[in-house]
């Protein structure tokens, strides 16, 4: 009985044993990995650099990586949910894989893990785009507390992904995700900063999780002030996303083994 226990696999080897063979199907098409690294990094090259008022301030510049830092995370964290969940409904082997002695606990993990180090991967360019074009700058702990606040703040995108891969088929999701995405990254400050914004425009924004993200990691980055609204609307985001992808999960479980 005690031999046999030994050769089971803990929670924690099954989640880095999925999380590795998720990371070698992402790589598989390395479009899809060369897009989630290289667009924020081009975009701050292409849009800030040459823009010398911004570019040539420290805190302008680095409100601005922070913001395509905000637009990496979030855009890789609605593809690498929303679409692997519906590519995987759509596909016998996932049905397969819930039938496996391994705690279902074990994917999630996963996921976040394999989607966590994309994210961070796709800021190393934008970093290093920064420190070297523009004069963004911030200490070490700072840049720490921002990576941690990103972290935070890239829940609700996860679950928004969520959400939509257990609500809609693959092409759909692509369509809705790419929507989603654009639209959060604009209204929610992460392309033109929100001090650009018309009044009403300013008021919307400040609903969306893209811009509470922003405002989140920006105070961890360069201090000052956190408004109320910043906290409270990622803990409503991420309690009502978290409830619908719980939803559309239940819907989902009972229409495929009904």
């Amino acid at each position: 009985m005690t031999a046999h226990a030994e050769t089971v696999p803990s929670v924690a080897q099954l989640t880095l044993l999925h999380a590795r063979f998720g990371l070698i199907e992402t790589f598989r098409v390395p479009i899809a990995v060369i897009g989630t690294l290289v667009f924020p990094a081009l975009a701050l090259l292409f849009f800030v650099v040459p823009q010398r008022a911004v570019a040539d301030s420290p805190e302008y510049a680095t409100q601005a990586v922070i913001s395509l830092s905000v637009f990496a995370v979030m855009s890789n964290a609605l593809f690498s949910f929303g679409l692997t969940i519906s590519e995987n409904r759509e596909k016998p082997w996932d049905p397969y894989l819930r039938t496996l002695p391994a705690p279902g606990v074990a994917r999630v993990f996963a996921q976040i893990l394999s989607t966590g180090l994309l994210g961070l991967v796709a800021i190393i360019p934008l970093i290093v785009v920064g420190g070297i074009f523009t004069a963004a700058e911030a200490p070490v702990l700072r840049v720490l507390a921002g990576l941690m606040a990103l972290a935070v703040s890239a829940l609700p995108f996860m679950l928004i992904g969520t959400a939509i891969g257990y609500a809609l088929p693959f092409k759909a999701a692509i369509a809705v995700i790419q929507i989603v995405m654009f639209g959060l990254a604009f209204i929610g400050g992460l392309f033109l900063p929100p001090i650009l914004f018309a009044g009403w425009l300013d008021a919307i924004s400040k609903f969306t999780p893209s811009r509470q993200a922003r405002e989140l990691v920006i105070w961890a980055v360069q201090g000052g002030s956190l408004e109320w609204w910043v906290w409270v609307g990622v803990l409503a985001w991420t309690t009502l996303s978290l409830a619908a992808a719980l939803v559309l999960f239940r819907r989902d479980e009972g229409r495929r083994y009904r």
